[in-house]
């Protein structure tokens, strides 16, 4: 396989937060997927026998956590690939490999998943992608998942996980920034319908539509109650989410004037001792 040339600049993104730079939103990120993956049982909890894949690849990798975590749980795994369009990820992600010990067999590509996967036809044993509706618009998903399935053996696996925001929660102030987001996601052509569950009950359906076969579905619910290690990495993701896509919000809601006190007073209600919010995360998998 040819191995995709990283000489290039930052590409352009549609990634909910402006700032790809940004080291706070690369921090957020290890922290919700080490709770998505803790969350859901693992790496590939819903697979019959993971030990049968050999060559993998995640698309959207960010920081590397998910496809790092494959390569320690799966020793059978014998080429792990990860592409993100940012350039600040993926020397994140390489480091991170090293200090793991899995450099040898996982690699990360500067690559913009939106314009083509620069991999062979027929490479792959699974193609992954998790919370990609952050940087995929409604009209993205039939062009994306056909290189998904081009890059991906015949029987192979095509996996999207995505989430809900927030499916409950105790804070009226958490509350309400959720649904602004759901509005601005909505807006900007991230939600396929103005609801919560914008993108998960819409996801079997989309990759029948682009020709993946036999798709099913598991669905996790994750509670996160005051006190709880879980709540903490809960909290600790919210904290840093609803500052750092501010100006997205700006961009494709109205925001309102005391967005701040709104923000803050989330803080203050997420830390009572009776708080307990839920996210729905569902994973949609089907074979070319």
């Amino acid at each position: 396989m040819s191995t995709p040339s990283d000489s290039r600049s930052e590409l352009h993104h549609t990634y909910v937060v402006q700032d790809r730079s940004n080291d706070e939103e690369l921090t957020r990120l290890q922290i919700q997927d080490k709770l998505a993956t803790t969350g859901m049982g693992g790496v590939f909890s819903e697979q019959p026998d993971p030990t049968a894949f050999r060559r993998v690849l995640d698309v959207g990798c960010g920081p590397g956590g998910w496809i790092i975590e494959a390569a320690k749980s799966y020793p059978n795994l014998q080429v792990l690939i990860g592409i993100d369009a940012s350039s600040k990820m993926i020397e994140y992600a390489r480091q991170q490999a090293t200090a793991e010990g899995v450099d040898d067999r996982v690699e990360f590509h500067v690559m913009d998943a939106l314009r083509m996967l620069e991999f062979p036809h027929k490479y792959f044993d699974v193609v992954n992608h998790r919370a990609a509706f952050s940087w995929l618009r409604t009209w993205d998903w039939p062009k994306l998942l056909q290189e998904y399935l081009r890059v991906c053996r015949p029987g192979g696996i095509i996996r999207a996980t995505e989430a809900n925001f927030i499916k409950e929660s105790s804070s009226p102030a958490l509350t309400q920034l959720v649904q602004l987001t759901i509005q601005a996601m909505y807006n900007a052509g991230h939600y396929f319908a103005l609801q919560g569950d914008g993108v998960i009950s819409h996801l079997a359906a989309v990759l029948q539509r682009s020709g993946v076969q036999n798709v099913q579905t598991r669905t996790y619910t994750l509670n996160y109650r005051a006190g709880t290690p879980e709540w903490q990495g809960f909290f600790d993701d919210e904290r840093h989410l609803f500052h750092v896509i501010r100006p997205f919000l700006l961009k494709w809601a109205r925001v309102p004037d005391d967005y701040e006190e709104i923000y803050q007073q989330s803080l203050i209600e997420m830390q009572q001792p009776d708080f307990v919010g839920t996210v729905e995360v569902l994973t949609a998998w089907g074979n070319k």
